[in-house]
């Protein structure tokens, strides 16, 4: 009830807020220039003010990225309600995202993101690779609720548009220099120039080098250290006002070393010790190798000055093979090497129509994925090795609409609908080999199967309807308001870790989940456009939930995806700009949600015990058990928020930006089963940054300090206590204190 309390009085501030500003129109103030800047979003596939998007939108320029020391997509986790990003447990570049509460933290093939992300329109189908770096980049924008009637893929929880630099029709280039904290020593290049006839080129090549933050006290190989190299091409023609086209590549190689965790707990037996956050004692090796790249081709016609009709051709692919110490000791207790294989072809044609009383986009999206892999489980404490692969392939077609129309000159109504429909293949097997060395699918020694566990071909198709509508009204010119609903769905698939054995019902698959979102907001300017602000208030009701759990058995570890019932998940979620004096600007961004299963009905296999009295051991063939009293929500924290500040001054002839901001994180868990050993407490973050900006714009100066007061926080971690693993507990940690210092010089 307390917690119902406080989202009532954060919506209602927002409310009041606009009382205020209705009433400020019959008096309206001079300003003296001191309005806030227009926000401009592409969230409905068309320029529009952020204050006319019935959408719960966050907004970030390339600008605004640096002035918040934002070196990867994970800031976005630091600046905007609700959400996590995040570098994904062992790993140095797969993506976690959740949005609202919904998103996917699983990165095994087959298992579809909660959360779209999208590289100019072009959506990104794995999470492999998907750590963006920010360089070279229009802006991001953040969509906060199920949006399948605007985009080509689905995005239940939300969206993720990363949109980079278009070419201009002036040769110019740039190069940056960055040198830091551990060694940290970036460089980035890019450029373009106008060929003649409407054609230009560009591209940019970025190198990202850093020390660890920690070592690996068995090999004495760097530990949380960052080596990666990306490249983006591009290709502009436009013969006239009426056609674009754009041919782009982009290519990233991370050859980072593995990242292996720490251990929480000692070990039973052998005596290791729990270390420093950032230390390992991982004696599986280092290598680690990541490669992901994309090809794409965008054609605009301008068919009339009213319809625009655009296709979006792309294909991308990735290769990942690397190394995850699961016990964080030289034994070989729970070794995981792992090689990923991905590759898409999509096309989205797209039909925008827009006139002064209706507007709106018509799409039709094709998908062919495929996603397979094979990673081996080595039990040295059983003498095993455990090979577990497959293949899933998606082919994936929709059409899509969402069109608004003016009732009057200040009521509109929105209407939107998506019909998906996703068939899909999988093969799926695991294997016991005797001998706690590598399969010889992981270039192990060749050797008989001791025990085919799963092996199995399936195939099935998802089918959909997902409505949406919306209603919004101008209060004033500066002030609208909306209310909306929509459908979020996500397709269901198969279980790569499943042991048939243990689980026989994982040759059935899982089903897919659905959401129903409500949501209503406010959002525009106040005192004479000297603060802007956007507010949501949500509720969702979500149903089937997909929710993957490894427990350890007498046989080694058993996986299930369960379908978990129904959960309730309400917040709001407050943004404001303010215009405080010529020279000092403010951010604010406040998110609380509230995120509670109804239901969760869990598969517990048998030998495992009982989750609601743990003296009770599952009897054989296993048993389903509501565990909603004692599960919650993982990667969602119950309030977020972020303030910052940026003065801006002359200095030396130039001008000076200086930015401090401050984040906060709730606490918070890693998996739905509460853990105390890994589950986050409430942590702050500090930042600042200063830009200098020579006249003209030839040159920048940039301090960036993160994580000044140097919090320790876990974002991620592995549970497999116990004697059976040498209680194998680990945590992964953020990034520490560092400072860097970076010149940028344009011409």
């Amino acid at each position: 009830m307390t917690s119902m309390w406080k989202a009532a009085l954060l919506a209602g501030a927002a409310w009041s807020a606009a009382a205020t500003a209705v009433s400020a129109q019959e008096a309206p103030v001079a300003n003296s220039g001191l309005s806030v800047e227009e926000v401009v979003v592409t969230a409905r596939r068309r320029e529009e003010s952020l204050k006319d998007v019935p959408v719960a939108v966050s907004a970030y320029s390339g600008e605004t990225l640096a002035r918040q020391g934002g070196a990867d997509i994970t800031v976005l986790q630091q600046t905007t309600p609700n959400i996590t990003v995040q570098t994904a447990r062992g790993s140095n570049s797969t993506l976690i995202s959740y949005i609202r509460g919904i998103g996917q933290q699983d990165p095994l093939w087959g298992y579809e993101p909660g959360v779209g992300l999208y590289i100019d329109d072009v959506y990104v189908h794995r999470p492999q690779g998907a750590v963006l770096d920010v360089f070279d980049i229009e802006r991001i924008e953040v969509l906060r609720g199920p949006q399948g009637t605007l985009y080509g893929r689905n995005t239940i929880g939300g969206a993720i548009k990363y949109v980079t630099k278009r070419l201009g029709g002036e040769a110019q280039g740039k190069v940056r220099g960055t040198y830091g904290s551990y060694n940290q020593t970036d460089l980035l290049v890019s450029g373009q120039t106008p060929v003649g006839g409407g054609l230009s080129v560009g591209g940019a090549y970025a190198l990202y080098k850093r020390d660890g933050y920690g070592k690996n006290l068995t090999t004495g190989a760097e530990h949380y250290n960052k080596d990666v190299q990306a490249i983006r091409l591009s290709a502009e023609y436009a013969p006239n006002d009426d056609l674009f086209f754009r041919l782009a590549y982009d290519h990233v190689q991370d050859d980072s070393n593995a990242r292996h965790g720490r251990r929480e707990l000692p070990t039973l037996v052998g005596g290791f010790k729990v270390i420093d956050e950032y230390d390992t004692q991982a004696g599986f090796g280092d290598d680690n190798s990541v490669e992901t790249e994309g090809l794409s081709l965008t054609a605009q016609w301008n068919a009339s000055e009213y319809l625009t009709l655009k296709s979006i051709t792309a294909s991308r692919k990735g290769h990942t093979d690397t190394v995850i110490d699961f016990d964080g000791t030289p034994v070989n207790t729970l070794d995981i090497p792992a090689t990923y294989d991905d590759r898409s072809f999509s096309q989205e044609l797209q039909a925008v129509y827009a006139d002064d009383n209706v507007q709106g986009v018509f799409g039709l999206y094709y998908m062919n994925s495929q996603a397979s892999g094979e990673f081996d489980t080595i039990a040295g404490n059983l003498g095993l090795s455990i090979a577990d692969g497959g293949k899933v392939s998606t082919q994936s077609f929709a059409a899509f609409f969402d069109f608004s129309a003016n009732l009057t000159e200040r009521f509109k109504v929105s209407l939107g609908a998506r019909a998906t429909r996703d068939h899909k293949r999988s093969t799926t097997f695991r294997l016991f080999y005797l001998g706690a060395t590598r399969s010889p699918y992981q270039g192990g020694t060749p050797r008989p199967i001791l025990q085919t566990r799963t092996n199995y071909g399936a195939q099935t198709t998802f089918s959909q309807f997902t409505p949406r509508v919306s209603a919004s009204y101008e209060l004033s010119d500066d002030l609208s308001t909306y209310v909306s609903y929509s459908k979020g769905f996500k397709s269901g698939g198969w279980d790569m870790r499943g042991d048939a054995l243990i689980t026989p019902q994982t040759v059935n698959g899982y089903k897919p989940e659905v959401v129903d979102a409500y949501e209503m907001g406010l959002k525009g300017y106040l005192f004479d456009r000297r603060v802007s602000f956007a507010s949501a208030a949500f509720l969702s009701k979500y149903e089937d939930q997909q929710v993957s759990t490894q427990v350890v058995v007498p046989s080694g570890i058993a996986s299930s995806i369960d379908n978990a019932g129904s959960s309730t998940l309400y917040g709001v979620e407050f943004e404001a700009k303010a215009k405080l004096t010529a020279n000092l600007s403010a951010n604010v961004a406040l998110g609380y949600i509230h995120a509670e299963y109804d239901t969760f009905n869990r598969f517990v296999p048998a030998g495992a015990p009982n989750p609601l009295n743990p003296s009770q051991v599952i009897p054989a063939g296993g048993q389903t058990v509501n565990v909603a009293d004692l599960y919650g929500f993982q990667n969602t924290p119950e309030w977020t928020g972020n303030v910052s500040l940026t003065w801006v001054g002359e200095l030396a002839g130039g001008t000076l930006a200086v930015t401090p901001m401050v984040s906060y994180r709730d606490s918070y868990q890693q998996f739905e089963l509460p853990l105390p050993l890994l589950d986050q407490d409430a942590f702050t973050l500090v930042d600042v940054t200063a830009i200098w900006t020579a006249p003209g714009n030839h040159y920048k100066l940039a301090l960036t300090g993160k994580n000044l007061t140097d919090e320790r926080y876990r974002t991620g971690g592995y549970n497999f206590a116990g004697a059976t693993f040498n209680n194998s507990v680990i945590g992964f940690y953020g990034p520490p204190r560092t400072v860097s210092a970076s010149l940028e010089i344009a011409f």
